[in-house]
């Protein structure tokens, strides 16, 4: 039986209540049947930034998820240190679930700099790909190339149903239907800075678990 699943990779550095959101509002919105998480060992766009370890990060994940039995946390890029690029990411997935819909979501950041991703117009041909911008943000598609945008199907503003009559192709989806805007830099910040309301952005466990090993101390 196909299955559809969504794969989120990413820094999660820390995991907090806008990426929960998005795993469960897309869950339902997509008809997906799994969701999965993939926290990077390191990204490779972003070499100039020190990550906190990745285990912390899987960590982090792996408790806030652990009774959500459809939404899993992967240690495939973790326990692959050596490749790190999404292109190589995404061939493993389409090895692994060679009969199943595969979607990769991007965050607003991600689309941005998606120029700058090793072979990036292969990824975007690799699955579907769903786009979840932050509230209020620009999404722009004049940095991808004319047929790459062809492929673009924008579901923003409540049309989410639109979605069902596009399978079968390798689109990319643009859709609003996550409203919280949270930043990870902005927590972190936050901790270095002894404000306390970082921790109504990240669940419990989370905030509980940075506390007791001043992760970001």
């Amino acid at each position: 039986m196909t299955k559809r699943i969504a794969f989120f990779g990413g820094s999660f550095d820390p995991v907090h209540r806008g990426h929960i959101a998005v795993a469960g509002t897309l869950l339902r919105e997509f008809d997906l049947d799994e969701f999965t998480f993939i926290p990077a060992f390191h990204a490779p766009h972003k070499i100039r930034k020190k990550p906190t370890s990745a285990y912390d990060r899987y960590a982090m994940l792996c408790l806030v998820t652990s009774d959500e039995p459809r939404i899993t946390v992967s240690r495939m890029e973790i326990e692959t240190p050596e490749r790190p690029y999404s292109v190589e990411t995404l061939g493993r997935l389409k090895e692994e679930f060679p009969g199943d819909e595969i979607f990769f979501v991007l965050g607003a950041d991600s689309w941005a700099d998606i120029a700058t991703w090793r072979e990036w117009q292969t990824v975007l041909t690799m699955s579907g790909h769903i786009v979840v911008p932050r509230p209020g943000s620009e999404i722009r598609v004049d940095h991808v190339t004319e047929a790459i945008r062809e492929r673009i199907i924008d579901l923003r503003g409540g049309k989410l149903s639109e979605q069902q009559g596009h399978q079968g192709r390798e689109h990319i989806y643009l859709t609003d239907a996550v409203s919280i805007d949270i930043s990870a830099t902005e927590i972190r910040r936050k901790i270095r800075e002894q404000d306390g309301s970082w921790r109504d952005d990240v669940p419990p466990e989370v905030a509980n678990y940075i506390e007791k090993y001043q992760i970001y101390s």
